[in-house]
């Protein structure tokens, strides 16, 4: 690891990346257990059920926050596997933003597509 670089394993984002991955397994965990033991009995849920679940507001909360974790977590993830190429200061920055940017972009996108759902049940 050079000097422009710190251990993948200290700092910050590497607390973020650990918390991301245990809120993860709680948000997974809740997410099958509603979508797929409660949600309905054959276990999958119909157009018209995902439609109608998304109109009590704790749904598309849970959904939004499951995509933030999943990108933040993922995109940490391989900037820990891009520091193993021990970059300069320079390609890591450009890393970085580029990160940063693809990470809103899904993000945006996915919220975005949580509120189309929500229109089509109003």
């Amino acid at each position: 690891m050079n000097a422009t670089t710190t251990s993948p394993r200290t700092g910050a984002l590497w607390l973020i990346k650990i918390t991301t991955g245990v809120l993860l397994i709680v948000i997974l965990v809740i997410h099958l257990t509603v979508n797929h033991m409660i949600g309905s009995a054959s276990g999958l849920l119909t157009y018209s059920e995902v439609v109608s679940y998304y109109q009590n507001w704790i749904v598309p909360i849970m959904e939004i926050l499951f995509l933030v974790f999943v990108v933040t977590h993922a995109l940490l993830g391989l900037r820990n596997i891009y520091l193993d190429f021990n970059p300069s200061k320079r390609a890591l920055q450009t890393v970085n933003w580029l990160l940063v940017v693809f990470g809103a972009g899904f993000i945006i996108y996915g919220t975005w597509l949580v509120f189309q759902i929500l229109q089509l049940g109003s």
